[in-house]
């Protein structure tokens, strides 16, 4: 990145680090079981409320719970199901008619980030009917409270029960962007393990990395307190002890319990410190090609944490104690090097692998536009890259049967590839 712009990014940065103390941040007041949400409703005086889920919450039968506890105690719930992996401007405006048409006052999001995102995005089209959704992506462009919001995550990563973001795909134009304002975290989390043992392993796995993504950027990026180090940290300790249980015995409700709050902690360390580049590149892709945001984010997490160099091996030595694969006296490199490999090698057991498919050479440039768009200068990364220089994450992870390698591309896709060649783990 030339001078100017990297001046220009980190006084941005800069900036938004000292307002920290002061800006409106929360966390939602948590509910430790669906048996309280009657009377959670029956104090915000919601006697109609909208439940947005999706079809395979509906096909697996989460949300009937939700809707005999409620019907019981004489409250009328509609639903939405139709909200998608990367939810869509059309889900979102087609929640929000129902939403109008059946006269609720409040809102219920069951499910991962996605049904979270749209429940946002429902809540940001209720107070503000008027403006596109288009017109509030950025941050702080809502600025109006929304309906009484409850967020019901059934996975154990996204962490979207307790952050300020809502993420919007636009098929239409082939992207996908974020919608940021403190009026988007949910009034209240409920936060019940119990909703998280269907997930099949491979989205307990992914949503699990997420969770780990969101950690990890949190901590290493320039604009992290105190409160947000513990609870990354803390974050990524209880995914190292839990993930693996979790996947492999999906009805361990200690072992879900745990990445429960792990995904929370997480969350809310992001919402104030922010991510990085993995995010960024993984919203690209699902804009364009409508990946998986937990999925990509595994994948691209391994090589972002390569691609930043020794900038960020303090920080990965402590995420590497925490994780409980060095201590405090191991080398500093060498407690990096470890925990990028142990990442590298959760997503071989996980089966989530190296590369993504859907990602078509040509269409890189385009992909780095909005990644950098994105990034720069919100994200308080700890190296900053600018579009030319993120080329190189995608191609690492381009299917290379599809790679056509000229000599210019092949030199700079392996700039910044020093830290790869290290001795074996002692």
């Amino acid at each position: 990145m030339n001078k100017l712009k990297s001046v220009y990014c980190r006084v941005f940065q800069t900036c938004f680090k000292i307002a920290i103390p002061v800006l409106p941040y929360r966390k939602p007041e948590t509910i430790s079981s669906l048996d309280k949400l009657p009377d959670v409703l029956k104090k915000e005086q919601c006697s109609r409320v909208l439940l947005v889920t999706d079809a395979g919450i509906i096909k697996v039968g989460l949300h009937l719970p939700i809707i005999e506890a409620l019907t019981n105690a004489g409250y009328q719930v509609s639903v939405y199901d139709k909200t998608q992996v990367n939810p869509t401007v059309e889900n979102v405006e087609e929640a929000a008619r129902l939403y109008h048409e059946n006269g609720c006052q409040g809102i219920i999001a069951l499910g991962g980030g996605s049904s979270m995102d749209c429940a946002k995005g429902v809540g940001i089209r209720v107070v503000r009917k008027r403006t596109p959704l288009s017109k509030m992506k950025g941050v702080l462009k809502v600025l109006h409270k929304l309906p009484v919001l409850i967020a019901i995550p059934t996975t154990a990563g996204t962490g979207s029960e307790c952050t300020l973001a809502a993420v919007i795909s636009d098929p239409a134009n082939k992207t996908k962007y974020a919608i940021e304002d403190f009026c988007l975290i949910p009034k209240y989390a409920l936060l019940d393990a119990r909703m998280t043992t269907s997930l099949p392993p491979f989205l307990t796995a992914t949503t699990g990395m997420d969770a780990l993504t969101h950690a990890i950027e949190a901590y290493i990026g320039r604009s992290t307190t105190k409160d947000t180090r513990e609870a990354s940290l803390q974050a990524i300790s209880l995914i190292y002890e839990n993930l693996f249980e979790a996947y492999h015995h999906g009805d361990d409700l200690k072992a879900r319990e745990n990445m429960a709050h792990a995904a929370y902690l997480a969350g809310w360390a992001f919402s104030k410190s922010y991510v990085g580049y993995v995010h960024a590149l993984a919203h690209a892709l699902g804009g364009r090609y409508g990946v998986a945001h937990g999925y990509a984010n595994a994948i691209l997490l391994p090589v972002v944490l390569r691609g930043y160099g020794t900038k960020v091996y303090p920080a990965l030595k402590d995420c590497a104690v925490a994780a409980g694969l060095a201590d405090v006296t191991t080398d500093e490199r060498i407690a990096a090097i470890r925990m990028i490999e142990s990442i590298e090698e959760m997503n071989n057991v996980f089966d989530i692998g190296s590369s993504i498919e859907e990602i078509q050479v040509e269409d890189i440039p385009e992909l780095c536009h909005h990644a950098s768009k994105e990034a720069n200068p919100l994200y308080p990364v700890p190296v900053l890259f600018d579009e030319k220089e993120l080329e190189r994450f995608y191609l690492d992870i381009v299917k290379k049967e599809s790679v056509v390698w000229s000599p210019v591309k092949s030199k700079k896709s392996f700039k910044a590839k020093e830290t790869t060649l290290i001795p074996e783990r002692p």
